[in-house]
């Protein structure tokens, strides 16, 4: 009967990978600040096109940009995701996955979607711990690996403000306390806010940023569904970024509309927040436009009831006509489905000249989109505090020819020596991007 029903399942699998619509736009027609946006097409079984995970060769490496070199910063992790760097170099690694969720992708379409992501290398349990990496000797490669905090639910976002230390977990923001150079902490965590979570938790990962005085913290809280359809009723508090007070927990909604923010950062010309989001799925292989923005205090992002600014999406109901009448328009589109993830400033790099105005984007690569779109790391340049330009590669060729993911690169951070870190989760990964030039005279 076992034998019976894993047939059953690996059939539907396959029907579900064989179905969906195939773009009709380039890729780049779906990114910038003014993408071009499809009427929506939808059908029973949602595009699907996933990269299997096959994991590096050894001495294999993703291809760097022109005028760069990426090197090996560490490696035989647990699915790295995100990063963050403490002010004395050393590196803060969550290794971590999806935490049990029992209640989200129920059916024979949530079961097959599960064995899906399976497949992309999202399958295994959580690490649940923040590692620390040290590069003493300033070669790029970190020498000394340890688990600063352990038994964490599934851990994403990092900040530290003074001597306190904020991760922000799957369903709550802790703070533990971190002394200059610790390598390990015993001490258990206060609890600051406990955040929406529970056996639905759809969208699990949490970030934090903390704002330039450290009085603030910012914390980003994915939707419960793809477009509202597990009930409204689950997604209070989320598809939105919090405002929390560090010193007393007391929160309120900063923005909201936002179908699942991942990646912060602040653009240190004009002092705003900006952020990446993953946007709506099951509109075709074109829709919905992934992206970064600007975030405006009290500002309305659409979701779930609308999409880059007033394009109302029928499936939700009951319609909020009042709602999309003020939901803004996002800055910049990353492109169609291409699970835009990591973010980080340029502030502080010591790349190229090419290289030191904007934004680094870890597009994690799609599931929802024929062809695949994302499995890279973009800059995309700007003038004034505002996107300038088109996307430039920084690492591409995480796929095989055949299909087959190497890696997928996720949370990206600049280092105290100014290179740029990649977490890669399917790889184990963390990449170390620096100019050519300076790899060459490091080497000699």
């Amino acid at each position: 009967m076992k034998t019976s029903n894993a047939l059953v399942l690996t059939a539907a699998a396959a029907v579900l990978c064989a179905c969906g619509s195939v773009a009709e736009l380039p890729l780049s027609a779906t990114v910038g600040p003014s993408p071009q946006l499809e009427p929506p097409r939808q059908s029973l079984i949602p595009t699907v096109e996933v990269a299997s995970v096959a994991g590096w060769p050894p001495d294999a490496h993703p291809t760097p940009g022109p005028g760069l070199a990426v090197a090996r910063f560490a490696d035989g992790l647990q699915h790295p995701r995100w990063l963050y760097v403490l002010p004395n170099g050393d590196v803060l690694v969550a290794e971590t996955n999806a935490p049990p969720k029992p209640e989200d992708g129920k059916g024979i379409k949530g079961f097959v979607m599960k064995l899906l992501m399976k497949k992309a290398g999202a399958g295994q349990p959580s690490a649940d711990r923040i590692t620390l990496l040290r590069d003493a000797d300033g070669d790029g490669i970190a020498e000394t690996r340890t688990v600063l905090v352990r038994d964490v639910a599934s851990p994403f976002g990092m900040a530290l403000v003074g001597n306190d230390l904020y991760v922000a977990a799957t369903d709550a923001l802790l703070r533990y306390r971190y002394e200059p150079g610790a390598t390990s902490i015993s001490a258990p965590p206060a609890r600051i806010v406990d955040l929406p979570a529970g056996p639905l938790n759809h969208h699990w990962t949490k970030n934090v940023i903390a704002s330039r005085d450290g009085s603030k913290l910012y914390v980003t809280v994915g939707s419960n569904s793809n477009v509202g359809e597990n009930g409204l009723d689950k997604e209070e508090g989320r598809a939105a970024i919090w405002e929390v007070d560090a010193r007393t927990g007391a929160h309120r909604i900063f923005a909201s509309g936002l179908r699942n923010p991942n990646g912060m950062a602040w653009e240190p010309r004009s002092g705003a927040l900006w952020t990446s989001v993953n946007e709506r799925d099951e509109l075709g292989s074109d829709l919905v436009p992934d992206y970064m923005t600007s975030v405006a205090d009290g500002g309305f992002y659409g979701w779930p009831y609308s999409y880059y600014g007033q394009h109302v999406d029928a499936r939700v109901k009951p319609p909020r006509p009042d709602l999309v009448a003020r939901a803004r328009v996002p800055d910049y589109a990353l492109g169609a489905h291409t699970a835009s993830l990591g973010l980080a400033s340029a502030q502080g790099a010591t790349l190229p000249d090419g290289y030191r105005d904007g934004m680094f984007v870890g597009r994690h690569g799609s599931w929802n989109r024929k062809p695949r779109s994302g499995y890279d790391v973009v800059f995309v340049p700007f003038a004034d505090g505002k996107p300038a330009g088109s996307p430039m590669p920084v690492l591409t060729d995480f796929v095989s020819a055949d299909g087959a993911a190497y890696g997928r690169p996720v949370g990206v951070a600049i280092d105290g020596r100014g290179a740029l870190l990649v977490a890669d989760d399917v790889g184990n990964v963390i990449w170390r991007v620096t100019g050519a030039r300076a790899q060459r005279s490091a080497l000699n």
